[in-house]
């Protein structure tokens, strides 16, 4: 791959990259924009080793998930990661630190997002909002595809769950 295409191939992806990041993020605009930039300078300083094993896409992704990772362990907050259960309370109750982006439109919906565990958000986004495939997801994610539809079938449930209530 040559440098021309590695930045055509960016260009297609730098936005769903910047959702995603600023999603898992949980509406942090800046911090997400400065994963983007790490994930996508990572990514250029190694792009003659990409070997097309995958999707360009899928691997820029996992690139971001890493950086996003990294900065979660860096901050500090790798145990709040670890104590997520599925047992969570879905109240309808915001989170105050999380502040959504103003050029959200369905701020609800992003509400609802940042209730699940860190795993089923990021299955969620990717399949979801960036049409990956299972196996792009567990990829990207390092789990396995029983784990990737285990965490999507369990984040449907609380997304209808949180938004059932909220709207009652």
């Amino acid at each position: 791959m040559d440098k021309e295409r590695f930045i055509e191939l960016v260009s297609q992806e730098q936005e769903p990259l910047r959702r995603f990041l600023q999603i898992l993020c949980k509406g942090d605009s800046f911090t997400a924009d400065d994963l983007v930039q790490e994930a996508l300078l990572k990514a250029y300083l190694s792009f003659e080793r990409f070997e097309g094993r995958s999707r360009f896409s899928t691997w820029l992704f996992r690139i971001a998930y890493n950086s996003w990772y990294d900065w979660i362990k860096k901050s500090g907050r790798e145990e709040e990661i670890a104590q997520e259960k599925d047992t969570r309370k879905y109240n309808n109750i915001p989170d105050p630190s999380f502040l959504p982006d103003k050029n959200f439109r369905h701020q609800e919906l992003y509400l609802a997002l940042e209730k699940l565990s860190w795993g089923e958000r990021a299955a969620t986004l990717l399949f979801y909002m960036e049409d990956k495939s299972i196996k792009e997801i567990e990829q990207i994610l390092e789990i396995p595809s029983g784990t990737v539809r285990s965490h999507l079938s369990r984040a449907r449930k609380h997304l209808k769950e949180y938004l059932e209530r909220k709207n009652n």
